[in-house]
């Protein structure tokens, strides 16, 4: 729990003077209800001492004390006020770093899709456990360190002047600080209950919303129903354990701060009357640090739930990189022809080759047709082409330099590909479009969208380039899904395309009509056509049959 909580404060660094700001002024914020609370004792112990119960009759230190009443009374609502701006700014800015982070993390990690990994349980890491480590500093760090500042000063007040009264006061709430680490190992389990049975929910929610029309045609909301309420059951029992926890630490928080109160006010009972001030006074600082304390008993729920977070944060966060880029990357390379040599491949070790000895050269401009039924390692080949996987044995170049001594970023400016199952985001068909060139002008996505002959499409709506898409591009049909998709492959400038299945779902005469496009949208670049067939209007230059785990010339 600890490593984690410390490597989350060393992501953290970036923002130290936010967090650092923040945590001042809660310290500062908690100081002036502790000066407030001592002025108020000294007003009174001068009022008792004079016999008197007016403030008129105040002379000396308690006289002194009144005048600096008011300031204080209008300063601490203001310091209250500034904690919760700076503290909230703090946390905000950490916040969104560590999604940047964890998001940046799994694109290393996941080229190739999520694999085995479920994507409710991923959407919650990335939103619910990085929401979680807001506690760490708003509800450990923060009011952990204004409660030390506070103890810290009563004792230090208290003890100059009654050494006994100071323990008296100071060892309870001592006591009462440590307390939530010292519960925290215990919470930590229940709180990483919470966090897996918050995943697995989130699974169970978004699987089948994903797949809603699978899920209705297989009349299968009954049992995704019966799924989603067993988790959320799972859950509630996950939650009530751990907010079980947090009650016993707040009870016990709370009755050692009325140790503190009560054994302060048997000093004060017991006193000589020449001690009365201290003993007032230690009555008010121990309602003052009840005050501080207040927080700290949800502190070591709030510390488990964020070491559990953070402990599922980078369990997937430090999944191995499934080709990570060299130490020193090599220059990029001045041309662009692909070669394959022996290159063997198997998507794991207990699983059969997916290429065996597989030769195969690409020259700058050519236009290469493979074929293949499915699982013979199509999509595999353009998976190896742009490093979302490196072969076991043999090499692959890109104008003659290794693509394992190439950054990945360097390589895929140079290779762009068209997915199989290419989607279109939930945004606006620019903003889909500049996913391939961030910095693309207008004029560049209409002359994108002309080339793959959907620009038409695109000028007759009413939002023109501001449309939104739909979530997986639910606005157009197939084809015109299919020809955006394209266009945002053209924008990039990569001289050489892998188009995988292209033409993927569309009917006959779609089909025809989109690969006809083709042809004029590539001009002058270098075409990887990956098709199951050719249906006559593709026309490459060469045409291989991917077989055995080899290419070889394709024949009738």
């Amino acid at each position: 729990m600890r490593r984690d909580v410390m490597r989350v404060l060393g992501l953290w660094r970036g923002h130290a003077g936010w967090l650092l700001a923040g945590v001042a002024v809660a310290v500062v914020s908690a100081l002036a209800g502790v000066a407030l609370l001592v002025l108020a004792a000294r007003v009174i112990s001068g009022a008792v001492a004079q016999g008197q119960g007016g403030a008129v009759a105040l002379t000396g230190f308690g006289f002194t004390a009144l005048l600096w009443l008011r300031p204080v009374m209008l300063f601490r609502p203001v310091a209250r006020y500034l904690e919760r701006l700076v503290t909230h700014e703090a946390t905000f800015r950490a916040l969104a770093m560590m999604r940047v982070w964890f998001f940046t993390r799994l694109a290393q990690r996941l080229p190739a899709g999520l694999g085995l990994r479920r994507a409710g349980d991923l959407l919650g890491r990335l939103v619910a456990d990085v929401e979680a480590l807001d506690g760490l500093y708003l509800r450990v760090i923060v009011p952990g360190a204004a409660s030390l500042a506070v103890v810290l000063t009563l004792a230090l007040m208290v003890g100059a002047a009654q050494p006994g009264l100071a323990a008296i006061l100071a060892l309870p709430l001592a006591a009462a600080l440590a307390l939530p680490v010292l519960l925290a190992p215990a919470a930590a389990r229940a709180g990483t209950h919470v966090a897996e049975a918050q995943g697995a929910l989130r699974s169970a929610v978004v699987e089948p919303l994903t797949g809603l029309e699978d899920t209705l045609a297989a009349n299968g909301e009954a049992l995704a129903g019966r799924r989603v309420a067993a988790e959320g059951g799972a859950l509630a029992r996950a939650q009530s354990a751990l907010a079980r926890r947090a009650a016993w630490g707040g009870a016990m928080g709370s009755l050692l701060t009325q140790v503190a109160l009560l054994g302060s006010v048997a000093w004060a009972l017991s006193t000589r009357e020449q001690a009365l001030a201290v003993g007032l006074m230690a009555i008010f600082l121990a309602i003052a640090a009840a005050e501080a304390l207040g927080l700290m008993p949800r502190a070591g729920a709030a510390l488990a739930a964020a070491a559990a977070a953070a402990h599922r944060l980078f369990e997937a966060a430090d999944t191995p990189e499934p080709v990570p880029d060299p130490a020193v990357p090599a220059a990029p390379p001045k041309g662009h022809a692909l070669r394959l040599s022996g290159v063997t491949f198997a998507w794991a070790p207990d699983r059969p080759a997916v290429f065996d000895g597989l030769d195969l050269d690409v020259p700058e401009g050519a236009r290469i047709a493979l074929l293949g039924p499915s699982g013979t390692g199509k999509s595999t080949l353009a998976a190896l082409l742009l490093k979302f996987a490196a072969p076991q044995a043999g090499l692959i170049t890109l104008g003659g330099v290794e693509i394992a001594t190439l950054a990945a970023s360097e390589l895929r400016r140079r290779v762009a590909w068209l997915t199989q199952d290419a989607r279109l985001f939930d945004d606006t068909i620019a903003a889909n479009l500049r996913l391939a060139a961030p910095e693309a002008s207008d004029a560049a996505l209409w002359q994108a969208l002309d080339r793959a002959q959907v620009g038409d499409v695109v000028r007759g709506l009413p939002e023109g380039l501001e449309t939104v898409c739909g979530e997986a591009g639910g606005r157009f049909s197939g084809g015109q899904t299919r020809r955006i998709a394209l266009a945002r492959t053209l924008l990039s400038p990569a001289p050489v395309l892998i188009l995988d299945e292209p033409a993927a779902g569309l009917d006959a005469d779609t089909e025809r009509a989109f690969l006809a496009t083709l042809d004029e949208a590539t001009a002058g670049r270098t075409v990887i056509l990956i098709l199951h067939r050719l249906i006559g209007v593709e026309r490459p230059t060469r045409i291989l049959r991917l077989v055995g785990g080899r290419a070889i010339p394709a024949t009738g």
